[in-house]
């Protein structure tokens, strides 16, 4: 019978190191929790070498070509699942095997094939899940080893997918928020470019018959309409050069700043854009801080998925203050950024020691203003949208209608 060595933490956190002997690894593993210990490093030490090295290499044969990265409903549902198995006392190895095998072919699949493996080969779950940053985040990969050294894996993969759902949840509704205005402005673009290249040159042919001098309006629509003609192609270039200009922006420190910095500057925007990071990092950390992850990985982790070059620095004065000693709140307050109810919150948090159930709460209210500020832009767009339509059209229509006012004042006469 094979022999195991094992590395563990007893329900007090202390480490125990030992060797089991059992048929097979999950055998094993269901032996030691029997024990009372929660199983960090599990290593084959006795027989069934070779039958192990067969497994690998089978496993590595199930890989399917795949490119892109792993979505966040992929991985929401797969952190949802694997925190049930393991609320339902499942084996480790057993319950990633599961998850494997009825996943369809993509990335996150062959990340768990090698997870699986590096799993078998004794190395721990944060361990197997570090190799593949692109599918298993610092955050994910902190909040697992935090749960496996406090022996409360399914409690953390359960928080874990409750954040990545209400994550989710946020971004899908931005997201659907400026669908509306996007196909709007698609549809207007379109119709102002049809009415530029098919109709506003009959009615130059029109003008050029009776020799007609044209107002300035009706001439520079004329002219409007010729570049359209002759040059359409450059319509999509606009959109990429600007997208490429910000990109190239970015690339310098200072730039990046500013580009920032304006963002939050514009009005509704803006507003929208510092809640929804407020909400998202208050979030992070308080799912981090309550999983015992140390509070200055996690502020290095949530200074990483700020995406603002401004929120970055906050975040890294309060690291910076945390390292000396310091408060949260002081920094939080200096930059500005946050409102007082939020630095108030933070302060009776870590007075209390209930910084974690503060963060929550302050997550919570900012979903819910962020999805007020959402509706206020719909509703705010709408109107602008229709004013500027409006103008657009009824300057045509003036433009193209004030000669032949002329030419019947003329006929008139």
């Amino acid at each position: 019978m094979p022999s195991y060595k094992f590395e563990a933490m007893d329900t007090a956190g202390a480490e125990v190191k030992d060797q089991i002997e059992a048929t097979n690894e999950e055998e094993a593993q269901q032996k030691i929790k029997q024990m009372g210990y929660f199983v960090t490093k599990l290593t084959q030490v006795g027989g069934g070498g070779a039958k192990g090295k067969k497994k690998k290499k089978t496993g590595k044969s199930r890989k399917t070509f795949t490119i892109g990265g792993v979505s966040n409903k992929m991985l929401c549902t797969f952190t949802r699942q694997f925190s049930t198995l393991q609320d339902a006392g499942l084996p480790l190895l057993r319950s990633l095997r599961i998850l494997e095998r009825q996943m369809k072919p993509s990335v996150l699949k062959n990340s768990l094939i090698d997870v699986v493996e590096d799993v078998e080969s004794g190395s721990s779950l944060s361990e197997a899940m570090g190799k593949h940053p692109r599918c298993f985040d610092r955050l994910y990969v902190n909040m697992v080893k935090a749960g496996e050294a406090g022996g409360a894996l399914e409690i953390i993969l359960q928080r874990l997918a409750e954040f990545k759902e209400k994550a989710q949840t946020l971004k899908r509704k931005i997201i659907g928020a400026m669908v509306y205005p996007a196909v709007v402005i698609l549809v207007a673009v379109s119709i102002l470019t049809f009415i530029m290249v098919a109709i506003v040159p009959k009615f130059k042919k029109i003008f050029d018959d009776f020799g007609m001098k044209l107002p300035y309006a009706t001439q520079l629509l004329i002219d409007t309409s010729i570049w359209f003609s002759d040059y359409w192609w450059c319509l999509p270039i606009f959109p990429l050069a600007i997208y490429f200009m910000i990109k190239l922006i970015r690339l310098n420190k200072s730039g990046n700043y500013a580009l920032d910095r304006a963002v939050l500057w514009i009005p509704v925007v803006g507003q929208l854009v510092k809640k929804a990071i407020i909400a998202r990092t208050t979030r992070t950390l308080g799912t981090l801080v309550a999983s015992g992850v140390p509070i200055l990985e996690a502020l290095a982790i949530v200074r990483e998925t700020a995406n603002n070059v401004v929120f970055e620095r906050m975040f890294q004065r309060v690291y910076e203050s945390i390292r000396e000693g310091d408060t949260i709140n002081d920094p939080l307050r200096e930059s500005r950024l946050v409102d007082d109810m939020v630095v108030n919150m933070v302060e009776v948090g870590e007075e209390t020691g209930d910084l974690d159930t503060m963060l929550y709460k302050v997550a919570d209210f900012y979903d819910e203003e962020v999805d007020t500020l959402v509706k206020s832009l719909i509703s705010l767009l709408e109107p602008i949208m229709i004013v500027v339509l409006g103008l657009i059209i009824g300057g045509i229509v003036i433009s193209l209608f004030l000669p032949l006012i002329k030419l019947l004042e003329g006929l008139s006469k």
